[in-house]
């Protein structure tokens, strides 16, 4: 029983509506004929019954019909316009309230959709712009090589056709060993060329451990410099007496040193001053290598990290790719880094944290 005179649906309230307007009606019709009055009286005292009778089906259809419409419309607008920052605040018990929390399930069900689709959208960006630059490396590195390797075929082709018709030893045995360095060197170039590839693309990934930071600038500070036959330089050099941790990849920091201190003993000057410094404070360790002999041109001093950069006025042929590597090596973990052209050389530097 009470369930059938709820007003839980739009259409018992219009029904229920419709018998209260019809009652009203009957009631106020018998009520104004059976006043003491006119007939035209009663007639008028009727219509305003009716009049009353009309305003408040007006605002009941306004209240429970219209008013709803209205802001379901405005909020299927809204989402039709992929907004779903406001969700509709209509709250009842009938079918409008259950179309408005059926919108607002449907705007959270789009608007994590929209935020799942716009990450795939990312990720697929990243991909596509990730494979572009794969391929992009992948051609430099086929025109690297084919532009590099040249020069070192041409010469190994010329001497190999001298070998052919050449009769004396001694030449077929000079012959020979050119060839033998050319291959060497072509083989360095493919080498660290793969590898400044691998640490660009990120394939190459860094193996971190603790180690002693003076102990290594010792260790390849001796190799390539004190132990080195065919030293033509006066070597300077300062190191910490204490030890001094770092947190990094020590292959790689090696590499780093090796190819900063041949890039210094290459350009240095015949008898000319190599300077070789480490200084530590609480926080960082400062390395440095000065060689003495020609400035870099101050217009080329950033692009001598770039590959194949050789300076037009050095006296040797190296493979460009030192610098490179060495630059790509410390720009991966975030270490600054640079050179400097001074008064009667260049001076090379990098920091690095120290640990406890």
């Amino acid at each position: 029983m009470k369930e059938a005179f709820s007003l839980r649906t739009v259409r018992k309230k219009i029904l229920m509506l419709s018998k209260l307007a019809g009652a009203v009606l009957i009631f106020s019709y018998i009520f104004s004929t059976g006043l003491p009055v006119s007939e035209d009286a009663s007639f008028l005292i009727w219509l305003g019954f009716v009049f009353l009778l009309i305003i408040g089906i007006d605002l009941f259809m306004g209240r429970f019909i219209t008013r709803p419409i209205d802001k379901l419309n405005a909020s299927a607008k809204r989402m039709a316009g992929l907004d779903f920052s406001a969700p509709c605040d209509l709250v009842s018990t009938d079918e409008f309230g259950e179309l408005s929390a059926s919108l607002n399930t449907m705007a959270d069900n789009l608007q994590q959709t929209l935020v799942r689709l716009e990450d795939a959208n990312t990720q697929l960006e990243r991909d596509v712009e990730k494979e572009r630059l794969l391929l992009a490396e992948r051609k430099e590195l086929v025109d690297s090589l084919s532009h590099e390797m040249k020069t070192p075929l041409g010469i190994i082709r010329a001497y190999a056709e001298g070998l052919q018709g050449e009769g004396d030893e001694v030449k077929k045995q000079k012959y020979a060993q050119v060839i033998v360095s050319e291959v060497e060197r072509m083989n360095g170039l493919i080498v660290a060329l793969l590898d400044l590839s691998a640490l660009e693309s990120g394939a190459a990934k860094l193996s971190v451990t603790r180690f002693d930071f003076v102990e290594l600038t010792e260790t390849v500070a001796g190799r390539l410099l004190i132990d080195a036959p065919d030293a033509n330089f006066e070597l300077q050099y300062a190191l910490p007496e204490q030890r001094a941790f770092v947190q990094t990849d020590r292959r790689r920091m090696e590499q780093v040193l090796d190819n900063m201190i041949v890039n210094a003993k290459k350009n240095v000057l015949p008898g000319g001053v190599l300077r070789l410094e480490l200084t530590a404070d609480s926080e960082t360790l400062h390395f440095s290598i000065f060689n003495q002999g020609r400035p870099i041109p101050e217009n080329d001093l950033p692009k001598i990290w770039t590959k194949f950069y050789r300076d037009s006025g050095a006296e040797y042929n190296g493979s460009g790719l030192g610098l490179s590597i060495v630059a790509q090596i410390l720009s991966m973990q975030n270490y600054p880094y640079g050179v400097e052209n001074r008064v009667d050389g260049v001076r090379f530097w990098l920091s690095i944290p120290v640990t406890e």
